[in-house]
């Protein structure tokens, strides 16, 4: 097994550089199964225009750099999973999306549009393509459960605008096992949602997460602050877009979630550091 970094590499590791579209494609002689998960944080920075660039040029021009190289490769792989999220689809409302809904509108479809694409090489020269379109992944360790848990613990929890927005969740663990099943099954590919098969709006969320800490969350923010301190864009297609995706070709395809609906996915969220 070997990791593609950036900077300085070990012998056993892959040097790549996203941005000049260079990788060490030597080292990946031999590589069965490509696992590709790197991009700039959606939600790290204040989207000016210089970081919505770096959204995604570190999306795009990553995969486009791993895919050149792996359709290269004198014995391609079997099997690329590369990142997508439910971004695609933009924000609908309480419409229930399948991997076979439309794309949406706006920056974060255009991402998740032009990084699908980008896996189009690998997929021509023969190896299996998995885009993996992932909701918020549940850990204590990163991401956004991460940051929303110390103002939690304060009794300081709030739902975001009306609240009413559908967010799409899925565990740690049931992310790593559903990618683990989609790359042993030669017969799967192309798009999956990887979100947990029980969507709910974001005061639900709010409810549960403060249920779990044993706080109360009965505040709220409002839209108005948000567009105040994120902007416009970031605050329709982020914090309050509504995404109501369902795993509809995982679970055809037989996979079992151990983490299915929310209140216990946060006591598995909660513990997983």
């Amino acid at each position: 097994m070997s990791r593609i970094v950036r900077g300085k590499a070990q012998p056993d590791e892959v040097l790549w550089n996203p941005e000049e579209g260079t990788i060490e494609a030597d080292k990946l002689r031999g590589v069965d199964a490509v696992v590709h998960l790197a991009g700039a944080g959606v939600g790290d920075h204040r989207w000016s225009a210089s970081y919505k660039k770096s959204i995604l040029s570190s999306r795009v021009n990553g995969t486009t750099t791993l895919a050149e190289a792996l359709s290269g490769l004198p014995d391609v792989p079997a099997v690329m999973a590369s990142a997508s999220a439910v971004g695609y689809y933009g924000s609908r409302g309480d419409e229930v999306l399948t991997e076979d809904s439309a794309l949406g509108a706006g920056f974060l479809a255009d991402v998740c549009w032009q990084w699908e694409s980008a896996t189009a090489m690998a997929a021509s020269a023969g190896i299996r393509v998995v885009n993996l379109r992932t909701g918020v992944v549940l850990s204590a360790a990163g991401g956004a459960l991460k940051r929303q848990i110390p103002p939690f613990r304060l009794g300081l929890g709030a739902r975001l605008g009306r609240g009413d927005q559908q967010f799409s969740w899925i565990t740690r663990r049931d992310a790593v096992a559903a990618i683990a099943f989609l790359m042993e099954r030669d017969a799967l590919s192309g798009p999956f949602n990887l979100t947990a098969p029980h969507p709910v709006p974001n005061t639900e969320f709010t409810q549960e997460l403060g249920r779990a800490l044993r706080r109360p969350a009965k505040l709220f923010v409002p839209a108005t602050a948000m567009r105040i301190v994120v902007g416009e864009e970031m605050t329709a297609e982020f914090l309050l877009a509504s995404q109501r995706a369902v795993p509809e070709r995982l679970l055809a395809a037989g996979f079992e979630f151990m983490d299915a609906t929310l209140p216990g996915a946060l006591v598995t969220a909660l513990r997983d550091r």
